[in-house]
């Protein structure tokens, strides 16, 4: 996307704050198509358990698509767009996050930061997937690379991350956390042990695990996949604090991830990330309205599901030519600079 200057900054805010309005019969038809045949397809799976482990697999595949969409729906409570009224959010929110593992108030402050702080290169670490700058991975001991190495390793990241996401994450909270935000991650975290224990109790642990174990796993890989898509892609807007903007890092810094519509509804629009991080509070179902009337917004980094399994390779992050690089590309960059290669 052309480079947006201080003068459109303005405009292009005004254009899109008409989008930004909840409206409680979407909300609700919301709750309603994805709720109700999630549940229904966990019921089923369960059923069908007796007859065929792999029908209930098969089941678990599909309520997966519909766990990911609820986590949309807990998402937009967190940014306070989902209803209008702000008890109503926390009440949907809270229910939604323990569906989806994810506690309501930590989950809300951190992902606030990750909005207030994304693409500055000064402010990384909360509420990001964790990356370096070529230079800062140069400074690393040669631990800490392949530490690095293996974090980024898309086996890791999407494999062993929902199982890190749900288990450790989600269950505590950082050290500056509040006492309400404690409290929230405690409770959620209780009423799943309690939902969990009823469910081994009620159809075993072995069922337990091809249900809803397979349904959070797919559901939860599938979301960071979603948020390591719309950040990380070549030319992705990234600046030290001096030259941050915020306004650049939303439409410049964030993807519009082109999905087929079916992926599209599953994914409650969050492919229209450049909308959601210029406005926060556009609820999940007007991103698209927004993208096709505000023209500016129709320039920003388009990404296809075949052009977005690129970004896998993508490791690291050149504040020289501001692009993402691969290791190897890193390696060339350092030998160049210093005319003398670096220990992978």
């Amino acid at each position: 996307m052309a480079h947006i200057d201080a003068e459109k900054t303005k405009q292009l805010r005004k254009d899109v704050a008409p989008f930004a309005k909840s409206e409680m019969r979407k909300s609700i038809q919301q709750l309603i198509n994805t709720l109700l045949p999630m549940i229904a397809l966990w019921a089923l799976a369960f059923y069908v358990m007796q007859y065929s482990p792999w029908l209930s697999v098969a089941c678990s595949v599909f309520a997966a698509g519909f766990l990911v969409r609820t986590f949309i729906i807990f998402h937009d409570c967190t940014h306070g767009s989902f209803f209008k009224n702000k008890t109503a959010n926390n009440i949907v929110g809270f229910i939604t996050g323990t569906l989806t593992s994810f506690p309501y108030e930590k989950w809300k402050r951190e992902h606030t930061i990750h909005h207030a702080t994304s693409s500055n290169l000064d402010k990384r670490g909360i509420g990001d997937i964790d990356m370096l700058t070529v230079e800062e991975y140069v400074e690393k001991s040669k631990l800490g690379r392949i530490g690095y190495r293996l974090y980024r390793n898309p086996i890791v990241m999407f494999g062993l991350g929902p199982l890190y996401m749900v288990l450790v994450l989600n269950r505590f909270n950082r050290s500056d956390a509040k006492k309400k935000e404690r409290i929230n991650t405690h409770l959620t975290t209780l009423v799943l042990i309690a939902i969990c224990a009823i469910l081994i109790y009620a159809f075993g642990w072995q069922a337990f695990l091809l249900v809803y174990g397979v349904t959070l796993f797919i559901a939860g890989s599938l979301g960071i996949w979603l948020f390591y898509i719309q950040h990380t892609y070549e030319d992705s807007y990234f600046e030290y604090e001096e030259d941050w903007d915020y306004v650049k890092a939303a439409v410049e810094g964030s993807s519009y991830y082109k999905l087929p519509k079916v992926l599209q509804w599953i994914t409650g629009n969050i492919g229209f990330h450049h909308v959601h991080h210029l406005s926060p509070r556009i609820p999940n179902y007007h991103l698209e309205a927004a993208h096709e009337n505000v023209k500016p917004l129709q320039h920003a980094t388009t990404i296809t599901l075949k052009t977005s399994l690129e970004s896998i390779r993508f490791k690291l992050y050149d504040s020289d030519s501001k692009k993402f690089v691969t290791f190897k590309e890193a390696n060339a960059l350092i030998a160049l600079r210093n005319k003398k290669p670096i220990q992978a």
